[in-house]
Order: structure tokens, then C-alpha cells, then sequence
């Protein structure tokens, strides 16, 4: 596929746009007219409809504001030259999120599944994992500390537990 965003990345939003869902309505289908710059004209039809059917069910669940604050530190991390991997887990298989330039995985071309990532059936908290550079990690996480507020910021953490046969056998193993 070998698709780039260009160097500029989404256009400054116009005003008039409209408030929080017209914003998103209208961020997601500008990145989708960069992303489809790559695109044989053939297949724009299914990606556009894809991109519908998905700002509807963001929309209806109440989650735009969501995807906007994550594809604008995204997006500013990459802009100042951050290294922001290319996405994984169930965000990878949503359009939105490919042409607001959070991931950077086209999930049609690899039959990838939106309804892993939000589904109406199962209302659940969208989940977007975010891997930045190691050695500039804190300049993102200072920049959402400035933008939104410090008191609005914190880290995730998952703590596993090991124990006494695993831990034998990971010994072992070494």
C-alpha cells in the first residue's frame, strides 16, 4: 500500500463547521480524502460508506469528543517529529481512526473488524492503545498535561502477577 500521510496532515478546521459532531463529521472525512490520495478511485465508494456506518455509531454512542482528543495529541506528537507506532488492538480495524491519522493501518485492506473496537450491542469504553517513543514519551504526556489540564491526565498501568510454577518455569527457560 505504501500510503504516507502528507507533512501537514489534517486541514486547519473552517469555521461555520459546526459544533463537537460536526467537527468530528467533518475531521473524519478530510483525513479520508488524504488517506484515499492512495486509493484506486474505484474503491472510494466502500471506503466512504464504511466511514459513514462508523460516524454513526460514534456518534450514537456518544464518543467523538473521544476520538478527537486522542487523534489531537496523536497527531500533535507526530507533527513534532515523536515516534507514534502505527496502531494496534481493536482501534486498528476503525476507519475513523486510520483517516483522522491515529492509526496509520488502512483496516479495509486487511478485513479488519470495526465492531471490535465499538460495538451498540456491547457498551463498553473504547480503547485505544497508544505507543509512543520511549525517549520522548514525556514530551506527549507534558503536551496533554498543557492542553487539558494536569488534573485531567493520568498514566495506565497493568500489574501482573507471577507465580510460584511460572515463575519456576520462566527460569528454567532462561
Amino acid at each position: 500500500f505504501g500510503y504516507t500521510a502528507p507533512e501537514d496532515g489534517i486541514p486547519d478546521h473552517p469555521k461555520g463547521a459546526g459544533g463537537l459532531k460536526g467537527y468530528f463529521d467533518w475531521y473524519s472525512r478530510e483525513g479520508l480524502k488524504v488517506r484515499l490520495q492512495g486509493v484506486p478511485a474505484e474503491k472510494h465508494d466502500a471506503y466512504e460508506a464504511r466511514l459513514n456506518e462508523e460516524i454513526d455509531i460514534i456518534n450514537s454512542m456518544g464518543f467523538p469528543a473521544y476520538m478527537l482528543i486522542v487523534a489531537e495529541f496523536i497527531n500533535w506528537s507526530k507533527d513534532n517529529g515523536i515516534p507514534v507506532g502505527p496502531g494496534r488492538g481493536s482501534a486498528a480495524g476503525t476507519l475513523v481512526a486510520f483517516a483522522m491519522r491515529i492509526t496509520d493501518i488502512d483496516p479495509i485492506i486487511y478485513g479488519l473488524l470495526f465492531e471490535r473496537f465499538l460495538n451498540p450491542e456491547r457498551v463498553s469504553m473504547p480503547d485505544i492503545d497508544v505507543d509512543f517513543c520511549q525517549d520522548r514519551r514525556e514530551e506527549a504526556i507534558e503536551h496533554v498535561r498543557q492542553k487539558y489540564g494536569s488534573e485531567y491526565v493520568s498514566q495506565i498501568i497493568t500489574y501482573g502477577t507471577l507465580k510460584a510454577k511460572a515463575a519456576l518455569k520462566d527460569v528454567a527457560r532462561v
